[in-house]
């Protein structure tokens, strides 16, 4: 081997290079030499017949130019390779969302399979009912209508007859012994000429079919549509003084504005949005989600105490633009309810907290009435009973307490993550829809942890967002999945059977059973009360968005009494509606306010043996008691662990009051002395 040594700008630095393989270290301007030096100004190797063409360029020894050319490719491998990982993670989840895609599209082509054969069923059932009357009506007309020919053409048949032998008796020569006949005939003729035949006609020949087909064409050009969007969350943002601070007690509002990947604003509705409000300690606030069918939502909320707390937002389970948002709770012991209330009377939120004005608008295009001009509510502290200490009737004095409380917030068993429905079984087993773990955990009446069941996904028999709970009678177990839009039925051993609502339902939130097993199910979005078959059936609904007596804005929860009656929370119009059946408004009362009988929010109903009904006053975090007709009764008495946005509350067979502490993270179970 040969060294060379050089000593470029006559500094003393050396660098000594093997002479390489044939070939490698050529000098691509001169065939044979061996490259040992490098010019950074024309970045080619030089040979020492080169050197004098790059007198005045920068030169450097050609093994240190190749050590900081491979040094420089080995950072940009590494910079390239680090990126792998979150390339691999955006694979997953995209893939993940194309499965999901896919099964919801197989989904849908089972829904509109089943949909349209029963259809088809139903279209055959009416052809068949409408030949059938067809027949007995033709028949009832046929048959007087035959019985009076048959009638006639006797009738006709006498009188020939009889006229013919007549004739010939007149015809023939008259004598003695031909007078007996012929009177005979003549009494005959005369029986017959007074005899009443029915000429008239006694039916008529009307059948006619009344088929209203065009109807009913434009009906199935326009049956049903596939709803979708192209929002994307990374492009979609939110706006609205709601996003940093709000008032306690006071609803404040966000405007949530989606986009598609382009970061254009999308003009339709029906997108998959979230929104959670989060203590320091991890609590959550609920709120209400309005979409305004034109790619902009409104999301309202109300908190309850004041700090320091959060507020995420997602659109398809992903942050959008700048979520979780800061935001910063304080109290005021007077405000000017214009400018810092959402009335009462309305869901439809203002995009400043702090400059509301009455509302005309809504999420569905309908109008209504928002805070007259000019009017003005003073605040004041919290009751006492909303901090946890009962302010009772003397006359009806209903002593309660806590016996135990369940729950931690976790994704693991007995942990909960934003628990809502509660619901109750007569083999003393208590169900908890724990919804942002996206399933039901059940629980003995002393609070042992029994089971849980449900995984994340739309898929039927998968839980996306279970909020509410109901028991049937058969012993399965009904549940409102809020964000798949159905209502799911599980055997009590949590194995799924069916579901219910598909394509009616637009988000439902809690679900009872009536006396006769048919299924409650109450529509926060669409404001509406469904009431289903076990089958799937729909046998009616009643209500719609609005603050009349038949009218919801954002109902929770329902509950039936022994009337059959349907009892249900009111939540923006903080008031409990009690309804036949049929959906006639039987009662209603309850008003916003923190004072016996007063709402801030109701969520959570009961009702007991007796007839009262037990409310859940989620933003005043207390539990009323009222009897049938509506008069406040009592507390529940919450001091000895206060709650804080109780949700879904049932009665358990022993007679005491389970409530989903979802502020807390657990469910409690106080003494209820009736």
């Amino acid at each position: 081997m040969e060294a060379h040594q050089h000593s470029p700008d006559s500094s003393s630095e050396e660098c000594t290079v093997l002479e390489a393989p044939p070939g490698k270290n050529n000098c691509p301007q001169h065939a044979g030499n061996v490259a040992d030096l490098y010019c950074s100004a024309c970045d080619c190797a030089l040979c020492d017949d080169c050197v004098s063409d790059h007198e005045e360029h920068p030169r450097v020894p050609l093994c240190e130019a190749l050590e900081q050319h491979r040094l420089s490719l080995q950072e940009k491998l590494g910079f390239v390779q680090n990126r792998l990982p979150q390339i691999s993670d955006a694979l997953s989840f995209v893939k993940e969302i194309l499965q999901q895609l896919t099964s919801q599209r197989a989904s849908i082509e089972e829904d509109i399979q089943s949909s349209f054969e029963d259809l088809h069923k139903q279209l055959d059932v009416r052809k068949s009912v409408l030949l059938m009357e067809l027949e007995v009506t033709y028949g009832l007309k046929q048959k007087v209508l035959q019985a009076q020919v048959d009638n006639l053409v006797r009738g006709e048949g006498d009188i020939s007859a009889i006229c013919t032998q007549m004739e010939e008796a007149l015809a023939g020569e008259a004598c003695v012994a031909n007078l007996q006949a012929e009177r005979e005939l003549g009494e005959r003729l005369a029986g017959l000429a007074g005899l009443g035949m029915p000429c008239q006609p006694e039916e008529n020949d009307q059948l006619d079919l009344v088929l209203e087909t065009d109807v009913l064409r434009k009906s199935i050009h326009n049956l049903g549509t596939i709803v979708t969007t192209s929002a994307v969350a990374s492009q979609s943002e939110a706006m609205g003084a709601g996003l940093e601070q709000c008032i306690v007690g006071h609803p404040s509002s966000v405007t949530i504005v989606t986009r598609d990947k382009s970061g254009g604003a999308c003009k339709s509705g029906n997108a998959i949005l979230s929104a959670e409000v989060f203590t320091p300690d991890g609590s959550i606030v609920d709120g209400e989600i309005m979409d305004h069918k034109n790619g902009t939502y409104e999301f309202v909320y109300t908190v309850p105490k004041e700090g320091d707390f959060s507020l995420a937002l997602r659109l398809y389970d992903q942050h959008i633009k700048g979520s979780p948002f800061k935001l910063t709770v304080t109290r005021t012991l007077e405000v000017d309810a214009e400018s810092l209330q959402v009335s009462p009377s309305t869901t439809t939120a203002t995009n400043s907290a702090a400059n509301a004005t009455p509302s005309t608008g809504s999420s569905d295009g309908t109008k209504r009435r928002g805070k007259s001009p000019g009017q003005k509510k003073k605040g004041s502290k919290r009751a006492s009973s909303a901090l946890g200490t009962p302010r009772r009737k003397t006359q009806n004095p209903i002593e309660d307490d806590l016996i135990f409380r369940i729950g931690t917030k976790g994704r693991n068993k007995g942990e909960f993550t934003n628990l809502q429905g509660v619901a109750t079984s007569s083999s003393g087993r208590i169900l908890i829809a724990d919804s942002n773990n996206q399933c039901v955990q059940m629980f003995s009446n002393e609070g042992e942890f029994k089971s849980r069941f449900g995984m994340r996904g739309r898929s039927p028999g998968q839980l996306q967002r279970p909020t509410g709970v109901a028991v049937h009678p058969t012993g399965d177990i009904i549940i409102a999945d809020y964000d798949n839009k159905w209502v799911s039925i599980f055997s009590c051993e949590g194995k799924f059977k069916a579901k219910l609502g598909s394509g009616r339902l637009l988000g439902p939130k809690g679900v009872s059973v009536d006396q006769n097993g048919h299924v409650i199910v109450v529509d926060n979005k669409a404001c509406t009360v469904f009431i289903f078959q076990l089958t799937g059936k729909l046998i009616t609904k009643f209500g719609s968005r609005g603050n009349g007596d038949k009218q919801f804005a954002g109902p929770h929860f329902a509950a039936v009494n022994k009337n059959n009656e349907i009892i249900v929370t009111d939540f923006h119009n903080h008031s409990v509606k009690v309804f036949t059946p049929e959906g006639e408004l039987v009662l209603k009362f309850g008003s916003n306010g923190e004072g016996n009988g007063q709402f801030n929010a109701p969520t959570g109903v009961a009702v007991d043996v007796n007839g009262n009904i037990i409310v859940a006053d989620w933003g005043n975090s207390r539990i009323q008691v009222f009897d049938g007709s509506g008069s406040f009764l009592s507390y529940i008495n919450t001091s000895a662990d206060p709650l804080y946005g109780p949700q879904g509350l049932a009665l358990t067979s022993d007679g005491h009051v389970v409530v989903a502490d979802s502020g807390n993270h657990c469910f409690k179970v106080y003494r209820y002395l009736q």
